[in-house]
């Protein structure tokens, strides 16, 4: 049977829409504690799975005016195209783009203008001048050129796991759930077992 894999920040958003309900259910089952979903801070498919290049402060500018030079866009706009462009592996805070832009902004490479409410950033002349003189590739491609393919699939599997999980957490009966914490602990032993088969020694 053939399937179409879903995008990993497709999934991440269907489960950020599931778990805005689980403390509906209540807080006696110890959910709504840090960690306590797969796909939180401290879950297995939370926070910064693998394989992901480092960036500096001047990657982040670099990206900015890299996107610009595409066309406008708000804060949020660029937040949100770096992380589906690398896969979700690329995730900036509001607290590392909006200081650059004022930064660009102070340095006249990016002019804001209000629409709609919002502060939507373009690129003055110096800043489109400085993108085209630039010899760099947008650094957003370093994720695809440094990341593993497989990698990439064990990524995608832990987050379809991960929205299961999260479905049985939001509709499930107390026994489906811990039927299904059953089979993750059982999951978990196995795969660090993988990984200790892998350092046993052998014949040779």
């Amino acid at each position: 049977m053939s399937y179409t894999m879903t995008p990993p920040w497709i999934i991440k958003r269907q489960i950020m829409t599931m778990s805005a309900g689980k403390h509906k259910r209540g807080h006696h089952r110890g959910r709504g504690r840090r960690g306590g979903y797969p796909m939180g801070p401290g879950g297995p498919f939370g926070g910064s799975f693998g394989g992901r290049p480092k960036v500096s402060r001047g990657d982040v500018r670099t990206a900015i005016l890299y996107l610009l030079a595409e066309e406008p866009m708000h804060g949020y706009q660029i937040m949100q195209e770096l992380s589906e462009r690398t896969d979700g592996l690329w995730k900036l805070s509001p607290g590392s783009v909006y200081p650059t832009l004022q930064q660009l902004e102070d340095e006249g490479l990016v002019k804001a203008e209000q629409t709609d409410g919002k502060n939507v950033f373009q690129l003055t002349e110096e800043g489109q001048a400085r993108v085209e003189s630039s010899e760099a590739a947008p650094p957003w491609e370093r994720f695809g050129a440094e990341t593993d393919d497989s990698l990439i699939d064990l990524r995608e599997t832990g987050f379809q796991v991960g929205a299961a999980v999260m479905q049985v957490a939001r509709a499930g009966s107390d026994a489906q759930i811990a039927k299904a914490k059953a089979i993750l602990e059982d999951t978990r032993r196995k795969i660090y077992q993988i990984l200790a088969e892998d350092d046993a020694p052998t014949d040779d």
